[in-house]
């Protein structure tokens, strides 16, 4: 993994996505801080190096495309497309809704085609529980997508790996909320 990459986003979310107070997050917890991956990804230099970290870390791997959970991996897989684009290694990249949506193309599971059998990896910004990481391998599995690995900014280390793995899912992570001291 690029070290300056890292350690430059590392900075990122120490300034601007850590907060310390009292939170609850959406898997209903209390957390003493909030970790907003949002606050990073939707900036130009935050997108730029998570999508490389990301792009790095799936290199080798035979997939036919990358996405996740709305809200949180919207912005890094719009990140990747461009990015992958430029770097001429195009991949494809999809959001799943919570729901199908009830009107126009009543889909789940939004951005261009994947065949049935398809190898996709799922992203997200933070992994608490890793719920929104399962209902989006279950939505995809509904479809006849495989997916074996999910890769996240953020390992809250909150149980996410271990619920994950209950689905078949890896969780692979950039960092872990021990990176940060916390």
């Amino acid at each position: 993994m690029n070290k300056e990459l890292k350690n430059k986003l590392f900075t990122l979310l120490t300034m601007e996505a850590l907060k310390k107070g009292s939170f609850i997050l959406s898997s209903g917890k209390k957390s003493n801080y909030y970790l907003d991956g949002r606050v990073i990804t939707l900036t130009p230099e935050g997108a730029y190096m998570t999508a490389s970290i990301i792009l790095e870390m799936v290199e080798g791997k035979n997939i036919s495309a990358i996405g996740g959970p709305t809200l949180g991996a919207d912005p890094i897989v719009g990140a990747i497309a461009a990015l992958s684009y430029i770097k001429q290694v195009a991949i494809k990249t999809f959001i799943v809704r919570k729901a199908t949506k009830e009107h126009g193309t009543q889909r789940q599971i939004e951005g261009p085609a994947l065949d049935k059998n398809a190898k996709v990896i799922l992203v997200d910004d933070i992994a608490t529980t890793g719920k929104a990481l399962i209902e989006t391998k279950e939505a995809l599995d509904r479809a006849g997508i495989f997916s074996d690995t999910a890769i996240v900014i953020v390992d809250r280390l909150e149980g996410a790996r271990d619920n994950l793995a209950k689905f078949g899912l890896n969780l692979e992570s950039i960092f872990t909320i021990k990176d940060f001291g916390l």
